[in-house]
């Protein structure tokens, strides 16, 4: 009787647990808009920081709405840890950003609506902006397997992207030159 109840309450524990872990997987459901897509993102494979490098034939912003120095709030959280950190501006620049899907070249998951490449990491493209529907290269390197993938245009902004530093409001870890956050992305400290 003594192993029966034992055996009962290790059945009933393994039960609980099997149930509570199932309440625990991703459970995302489609998004209506663009940005709740992003903010399901999983960024766990992106270069948060970078060398701040930027392709020759991009732009500088001749009057910035957020000038080089200035500090930011970033209001979208599209990568984890960024929406509500501080941001300081790096650079400034005038082009148009895309939201892209596609099937990174090192294998998984497909991608869906990751924000932003910009049309001067596109690989050949046409004028800019590209339509949506648009399939082309990339050659931008922010997550891994994204170099070289054929993208998909979901959205297509003409605006000011920032290159900025920040701190993670979740993990502390220090960003630097992250690329990009758009200027609708931010909002006056």
């Amino acid at each position: 009787m003594k192993f029966n109840k034992r055996w009962s309450v290790g059945l009933l524990s393994v039960v609980a647990l099997i149930s509570l872990s199932a309440c625990t997987e991703d459970q995302t459901k489609p998004a209506s808009t663009s940005n709740e897509a992003a903010e399901e993102m999983d960024h766990s494979t992106m270069n948060h920081s970078s060398s701040g490098e930027v392709p020759v034939t991009l732009k500088k912003a001749e009057n910035p709405k957020f000038p080089i120095g200035s500090t930011a709030i970033i209001t979208d959280g599209h990568m984890e840890g960024m929406k509500g950190a501080e941001a300081t501006i790096v650079g400034a620049y005038t082009t148009t950003a895309y939201v892209i899907s596609y099937e990174p070249t090192s294998g998984g998951k497909r991608i869906e609506k990751h924000k932003w490449v910009i049309h001067e990491e596109l690989i050949d493209p046409q004028e800019a902006p590209l339509a949506p529907g648009t399939e082309v290269k990339t050659d931008a390197i922010h997550m891994e397997g994204m170099e070289n993938a054929t993208v998909l245009i979901d959205e297509a902004v003409q605006t000011t992207v920032y290159m900025v530093d920040y701190t993670s409001t979740t993990s502390g870890e220090a960003v630097t030159n992250h690329k990009w956050v758009t200027e609708e992305e931010l909002s006056p400290k």
